[in-house]
């Protein structure tokens, strides 16, 4: 008889609650895995704006925007069961000055994916679909990339407080948001009714250009600062020598994707200056994009003699590289300059390069669960970096 009541009181005890949902997967899902959308993108966008014709290169700029607009709909489900799942982490990050800056990656992201839906998914969806996607992306991208223009420098100087001389070219990363809606914005100008509409947008992508161009000249000298004072960066962030190439490239296509619309947006005066400054802005700001270059393949070179191994900041390798691509492209039509056809060429087989071994390298990452684990101590050569 003395069971009797264990087994009643087994019966009626409360059932012990479920665990919580985690999903470890998904915690180490930073905001920089948007660079694998931008650099995704941009061996479209850039291929489509090529001054030369390749054969079935337009298909497979097609097939590699299919493969960005997936990759944009993963990672923002990803983001979004990271921030559900793991909001301890998420505010971790935002938190961090070594990866709060990447949030100016979800704004570059969703431009990108809108550009190359207008540029070379209309082929599939149609133009007025691409134009619709477009704007939709465009809007969300030009939203966000305002908002971390300003909460991420806020954060910085609030929250964050880095130390002297730890400036890094990730800090560009929010403030060159607002230069990819200036670049990509003149594609929507003439799908706008002619007047108000046009030049209201076509001022905007100027204002853009300006917000994001003084941006850079503020903190372009700390991060020269800190590689003379401090001398070169940790192996893991070598790569991101290579985003200084961002603004530079990217204003250039902006100059000169404005001056392509200005005519049919604003009157007669300006349109004709805008034209002249795209090619007086363009061509000195290329000059120094590839000083910046030849110098950042240099430290590149020398922390892979030293040991480098791959980490997620291979992704600098592609999406600062197209930027200069399509600005070299923007300089050729306005030119009319062979060298400057020839340099784009060159720059989108370098961009197609280190697309193809940042792609296969994160692959096998993710595959493997390296990519998806607690990132390593940035001391270690072979650390992966959030």
């Amino acid at each position: 008889m003395a069971i009797f009541p264990q087994i009643q009181s087994r019966v009626l005890a409360p059932a012990p609650a479920p665990a919580p949902l985690r999903l470890p997967s998904l915690r180490y899902i930073g905001p920089n895995w948007y660079a694998t959308v931008m650099g995704t993108a941009i061996v479209a966008t850039a291929g489509a704006g090529l001054p030369v014709h390749v054969p079935g290169l337009r298909g497979v700029c097609l097939a590699v925007w299919a493969v960005s607009a997936v990759l944009l709909v993963v990672v923002l489900a990803a983001r979004a069961g990271h921030w559900v799942l793991h909001r301890d982490q998420a505010r971790a990050h935002l938190l961090d000055p070594a990866v709060a800056p990447f949030y100016g990656c979800l704004s570059m992201a969703l431009l990108a994916v809108g550009a190359g839906t207008l540029l070379v998914g209309r082929d599939v969806i149609g133009h007025s679909a691409a134009v619709a996607v477009d704007a939709v992306l465009f809007t969300l991208g030009t939203v966000t990339g305002l908002a971390a223009a300003v909460a991420i420098p806020y954060l910085m100087v609030v929250r964050h407080r880095p130390a002297p001389g730890t400036a890094s070219p990730v800090w560009l990363l929010p403030l060159v948001a607002p230069m990819v809606s200036a670049a990509v914005g003149p594609l929507l100008v003439p799908e706008l009714p002619a007047g108000q509409w046009r030049e209201a947008l076509l001022l905007a992508c100027y204002a853009m250009f300006g917000l994001s161009l003084l941006a850079t000249l503020v903190i372009l000298p700390l991060v020269f600062g800190r590689l003379v004072h401090q001398g070169p960066l940790p192996l893991a962030l070598t790569p991101t020598l290579f985003l200084v190439l961002g603004p530079l490239g990217q204003s250039t296509t902006a100059v000169n994707q404005l001056a392509d619309v200005a005519p049919g947006a604003i009157g007669a005066p300006y349109a004709s200056a805008f034209g002249a400054f795209a090619v007086l802005y363009g061509v000195p700001v290329m000059g120094f994009a590839l000083l910046w270059l030849g110098l950042s393949v240099a430290m590149v070179v020398r922390a892979a003699r030293r040991g480098m191994r791959f980490t997620m900041t291979w992704w600098g390798f592609t999406f600062p590289v197209g930027t200069c691509v399509t600005g070299a492209a923007g300089l050729a039509r306005h030119t009319g300059l062979t060298a400057f056809v020839w340099l784009a060429v060159a720059l989108y087989v370098l961009l197609v390069a280190a697309w193809a071994v940042a792609g296969v390298r994160t692959l096998r990452g993710v595959v493997s669960g390296v990519l998806l684990a607690a990132p390593q101590p940035l001391r270690s050569a072979t650390a992966r970096t959030t």
